[in-house]
Formats: C-alpha cells, sequence, structure tokens
C-alpha cells in the first residue's frame, strides 16, 4: 500500500460523506450545499494528487490503475444520482453518463487478462469536466449562472460519450 493508493481509498471513503451533506436539512441548505462542494472539491484534489503523486514517485501500482477509475465513478455517480434524486440534475444526464462509466468499467473487467486499461489523456480530462460540472449543479448558484452550468455539463456529456466511443473502439483494435 503506498500514499497514492490511500489517497484513492480516501476518494471513496469521503463519498458517501458528500452524499449526506447533499441530503442534509432536505437538500436545501446553502452551508450544506457548499460543504458538500467542499468534500466532492476534496474529492477530486485526491485524484489529481494520487496520480501526479504515483508518476513522480514511480508508485504506479495495478491496483491503483484499476481502483483509481473506479473511485473516480463511484464519487461522480454518488453525486449525480443523489442531485437527480434531489432534482437538481436531469435524470436523463445521470442516465447517460453513468451507463458510458458502467459499461467502460465492464470492459476494463473483460479485457483485464491482457492488462489493465489506463485511463487515456480525455478520459482524464472528461473526469475533470464531470468533477466540475457537477460541482456547478452542488453549489447553491443564482438563476443567471445556470447557462455556463449547464454548457459546462454538455461539455462534460460530450467527452464521456467520445471517450467511451474510444475506449471501445481501441479494445476491439486489439
Amino acid at each position: 500500500m503506498n500514499l497514492p493508493n490511500l489517497l484513492t481509498i480516501l476518494r471513496v471513503v469521503l463519498t458517501p460523506i458528500g452524499a449526506y451533506a447533499l441530503f442534509k436539512n432536505g437538500g436545501n441548505d446553502h452551508r450544506w450545499m457548499v460543504t458538500a462542494w467542499c468534500i466532492f472539491f476534496a474529492i477530486g484534489l485526491t485524484d489529481f494528487f494520487d496520480g501526479r503523486i504515483a508518476r513522480a514517485k514511480n508508485q504506479i501500482t495495478e491496483f491503483g490503475k484499476l481502483l483509481d477509475p473506479i473511485a473516480d465513478k463511484v464519487s461522480i455517480g454518488t453525486a449525480m444520482v443523489s442531485l437527480s434524486i434531489l432534482h437538481r440534475l436531469p435524470w436523463w444526464v445521470t442516465i447517460v453518463i453513468m451507463v458510458r462509466e458502467i459499461a467502460v468499467t465492464v470492459l476494463r473487467f473483460v479485457v483485464i487478462s491482457d492488462g489493465v486499461i489506463s485511463a487515456s489523456n480525455g478520459g482524464k480530462i472528461k473526469t475533470l469536466m464531470q468533477g466540475f460540472g457537477v460541482g456547478w449543479f452542488i453549489l447553491p448558484l443564482p438563476h443567471w449562472l445556470f447557462i455556463p452550468r449547464d454548457i459546462f455539463m454538455a461539455v462534460a456529456i460530450t467527452l464521456t460519450l467520445t471517450t467511451g466511443y474510444e475506449y471501445f473502439k481501441g479494445v476491439l483494435k486489439r
């Protein structure tokens, strides 16, 4: 066990705490919304740092390559489902993104005997955009920020679908 893997595990542990904060006081308490955003922001930071540390200290492990994208999907998925339950994020957005995420995860397990499929640069950017996109929906925003929020999420959806297609195309070429 190394620091990058511990940070990845921390992301998984923090996720239900972030969800709890989202639902606290019916999900409409601005203080708890900001608290939830801070927790999910911390989750995003640990994602950034675990990869940086793993590469810098040559601590990249097969366990980390497998768990890191799963931790991303758990945290983003939990936030998105929670926001959809609270009627702050349309269900279709959650379903489109989660279907892609589950499909790529299943794909990774199907081909695991050939080695773990590491996240591509596009996949890393997609995860970043999903995190920021979801963050806009967690925060209590004034109405005039809804258009930039929705544009950000549209970019995240586009990257999600594009990188999903690229993962499947890459595996089929093997």
